[in-house]
């Protein structure tokens, strides 16, 4: 990371909806699938689908603050997946799944309070919202085939039935904030 960018680190269930959203933000310059908030070194990905590391499956984005906000990034967090539901994404159920914010100084920490605090306050959701706001650990980058996994298989079924329909509602509500020629 140099001078002009900034990391977050964000859990919103599986990794490869995840990483499709936030790549196509305008200032988002690189998004990498991977583990944290876990308790065993170098884990893999059968580790920790077999929940015996504690980690979530999350996205690292190294972003331009000049052009994207982290609080925007946090906008985009929220309203592209189910914070209220406990170690659960739509069909993807387990800790690895769970909704979680991994903040990397005590301003990210700050700026992710607030803005739980006012979605609460909001009532946007009739339950209260279960995001785990964790101070940064170790980040392990997936494996190969994890990664810009939407792009590289857009015929999968998975992306097909699960990411596509998130990626259109994605667009139809950030549409100002989409890189050009997506």
């Amino acid at each position: 990371m140099d001078k002009t960018t900034d990391t977050a680190t964000l859990a919103s269930g599986c990794f490869w909806c995840t990483e499709a959203i936030f790549e196509d933000l305008k200032g988002v310059q690189k998004v990498t699938s991977g583990y944290t908030g876990g308790f065993v070194k170098n884990p893999t990905y059968k580790d920790v689908c077999d929940e015996i590391t504690g980690h979530a499956e999350a996205v690292q984005i190294i972003f331009d603050p000049s052009i994207i906000q982290y609080t925007k990034l946090l906008e985009v967090f929220f309203m592209t997946h189910d914070p209220t539901t406990l170690n659960r994404q739509g069909a993807d159920v387990g800790t690895q799944y769970r909704s979680a914010i991994f903040y990397h100084n005590d301003q990210q920490k700050d700026e992710a309070e607030k803005v739980v605090s006012k979605l609460e306050q909001s009532g946007i959701w009739e339950d209260p919202i279960v995001t785990e706001i964790t101070k940064a650990s170790d980040f392990y980058v997936a494996e190969d085939y994890h990664q810009n996994y939407f792009n590289n298989n857009r015929t999968a079924a998975y992306c097909n039935f699960v990411i596509v329909p998130k990626i259109e509602k994605f667009q139809k509500a950030f549409g100002d904030l989409l890189k050009e020629n997506r």
